[in-house]
C-alpha cells in the first residue's frame, strides 16, 4: 500500500510564504496500491483539487472506479470535493461511502448535494457527468479487488466522526482524524491501533492550546504521542494543522515531538509512505 497527503491543514486552508513547508490544502489523502489501477480516497478537502489534476496528467490510465469514504462531513473534510476534475469525466465511476454504525446521519448523497447548485456553487451534483454510487456501510468492509479490509468506528467530534483501521497482506496503517480524547485517551482508539504499521492521527494542538478548546473536537501532539506508544505502532505522522501553526511552528513542533517518539513526523503535503 502506498500512503499519500494532499491536503493536511485543518478548518481552513491557508497560503502565504510561512505555509510552504507542510502545505495549506485542507484534509485529503489517498490509499493506492502500486501494481493495481486501484484508489481509495479519505476525506475531500482542498486537497483533491491536487490530486484531481495529477491523476489527468498521469500516464497511467484514469482509475476507472474511484473510492471516496469520508471521516465525516464538515466544511474541511469536503469543501474541495467540486473542484475534483476526474467527477466531471463519464467513464469514471465513484463510490461515495460512509463507515461505521452510531453516526444518525441524513441522508448521504443529501449531504454531497447540498454544497452544490443553488446559491452554493454553478453546478449541481447531478451535472457532474461521473458515475456515483452512494454507500452506507457497516463497521468492516473487505474490498476484494484490492485485499484490503477496513474496519471503522465513531469516536468522539462534533456530529460524529470515523477512524479506520486498513490492512493488507500483513500490512495495517490506521486514520483518526478529527478526534477529543478529553481527559484520559480514549481506549477504542488504541485498540483500533494496536500494532499498527502507520498510525496516522490528528494533532491540531499544543498541549497549552488543547486546555482552552475543549469541545472543539480535536487533539495535541502529546495525546497522539501517547495513543502511538500504548497502541505500539511503529510509525506515526500527525497532520491536520491548525491554520494558526505556521512553517517554522510545526517546524520546532516536529523536532519536539521527535524527541519523544523517534519514529514520528508531521504530515507535509505531497508527502508519500510506501509499506
Amino acid at each position: 500500500m502506498k500512503v499519500k497527503f494532499y491536503g493536511t491543514r485543518g478548518s481552513i486552508p491557508v497560503c502565504g510564504r510561512a505555509f510552504q513547508t507542510f502545505g495549506g490544502n485542507t484534509s485529503c489523502l489517498t490509499i493506492s496500491i502500486p501494481d493495481q489501477n486501484v484508489l481509495s480516497i479519505i476525506d475531500a478537502g482542498t486537497g483533491i483539487r491536487t490530486l484531481g489534476k495529477e491523476l489527468l496528467a498521469s500516464d497511467q490510465a484514469l482509475p476507472k472506479e474511484i473510492t471516496l469514504g469520508f471521516s465525516h462531513f464538515h466544511w474541511d473534510h469536503i469543501q474541495g470535493f467540486p473542484f475534483f476534475k476526474p467527477a466531471y469525466n463519464p467513464d469514471v465511476l465513484i463510490n461515495i461511502l460512509v463507515m461505521a454504525n452510531g453516526w444518525g446521519m441524513k441522508d448521504l448523497k443529501s449531504i454531497m448535494i447540498d454544497q452544490m447548485g443553488g446559491a452554493f456553487f454553478p453546478i449541481g451534483l447531478e451535472e457532474m457527468g461521473a458515475h456515483f454510487n452512494f454507500l452506507t456501510l457497516g463497521k468492516k468492509v473487505i474490498q476484494h479487488s484490492s485485499q484490503m479490509s477496513v474496519i471503522a468506528r465513531v469516536h468522539n467530534h462534533p456530529g460524529g466522526a470515523a477512524s479506520f483501521r486498513i490492512e493488507r497482506k500483513g500490512k495495517v496503517v490506521v486514520i483518526v482524524t478529527d478526534i477529543e480524547h478529553g481527559d484520559t485517551l480514549d481506549k477504542e482508539t488504541i485498540k483500533l491501533a494496536e500494532g499498527a504499521d502507520l498510525l496516522i492521527h490528528e494533532a491540531q494542538y499544543t498541549k497549552d492550546e488543547l486546555a482552552t478548546r475543549k469541545g472543539w473536537g480535536h487533539s495535541s501532539y502529546e495525546q497522539a504521542i501517547e495513543v502511538a506508544k500504548a497502541a505500539g505502532v511503529k510509525q506515526l505522522i500527525m497532520t491536520h494543522h491548525d491554520p494558526e501553526h505556521d512553517d517554522d511552528f510545526l517546524l520546532q513542533m516536529e523536532r519536539e515531538c521527535q524527541q519523544k517518539f523517534p519514529n514520528c513526523c508531521l504530515s507535509r503535503e505531497l508527502m508519500e509512505i510506501t509499506l
